[in-house]
């Protein structure tokens, strides 16, 4: 912690600094933004978008794929060159991707489970975050290994996608590697906010939040199977 920072707790070197609250609360406050997308989203069409592109499974995650890319590049032009409009449909871009996503995940569910249904998997993905967190913190080594083990599943999720668009078990090795990609990326996020203290807050916050927000869909996914198999 350098000597500009003020720490929020302790003052033995854990306490986080004003510019990590300043990112969480960001990251937090977009999440959250996110699931309220979500839930709007699953009472319109736009919840059977997922109906449509996942058809074909590769298409979806292709398709949901160069979307959140394209919403993170527009999100960071506009930060980066000081324009606020871009950087602003870039954050339009990344919560329809999601939002859409979630709505279409959510869908399933009668619409009274539905809020409860987004708490539980909040608070999964916070105790989530919390312990992938506290790992990185507690360990005084660099975690930027796990940015390209995070593609590496992200592209290894891919191909067993595509191989699980034609045989249907693989499908599952595909979720699994993209899950773990999402929080191999969430650990090399929250490291970036521990170790590289000259970084943009902003575009850490967004790093952060994409992360916890590909978490999210996914456990979302897991909520509503559990569900479905208690019926």
């Amino acid at each position: 912690m350098s000597s500009t920072e003020t720490p929020y707790e302790t003052g033995r070197g854990f306490g986080l600094s004003s510019r990590e609250a300043r990112v969480i609360s960001g990251a937090t406050a977009l999440m959250v933004l996110n699931v309220v997308v979500m839930y709007v989203l699953v009472a319109t069409p736009l919840a059977a978008v997922n109906d449509y592109l996942f058809s074909i499974p590769i298409v979806g995650v292709i398709a949901y794929g160069a979307a959140i890319m394209a919403g993170q590049l527009v999100a960071e032009r506009g930060v980066k060159g000081g324009d606020t409009g871009i950087a602003f449909m870039g954050m339009v871009i990344l919560q329809l991707a999601f939002g859409v996503f979630g709505a279409g995940v959510l869908r399933f569910a009668p619409r009274a489970s539905q809020l409860t249904i987004l708490v539980v998997t909040a608070i999964i993905v916070a105790v989530i975050t919390a312990l992938i967190a506290a790992y990185v913190y507690a360990r005084s080594k660099t975690f930027e290994h796990w940015g390209s083990y995070a593609n590496y599943a992200f592209i290894g999720g891919l191909v067993a996608i595509l191989i699980g668009t034609f045989v249907a078990p693989v499908l599952l090795v595909g979720f699994v590697l993209i899950f773990l990609g999402f929080l191999l990326r969430l650990g090399w996020e929250i490291w970036k906010v521990r170790d590289q203290r000259n970084a943009s807050v902003t575009l850490q916050t967004i790093g952060v939040y994409i992360a916890v927000a590909g978490v999210f869909v996914h456990v979302l996914q897991l909520v509503m199977r559990y569900l479905a198999s208690r019926q």
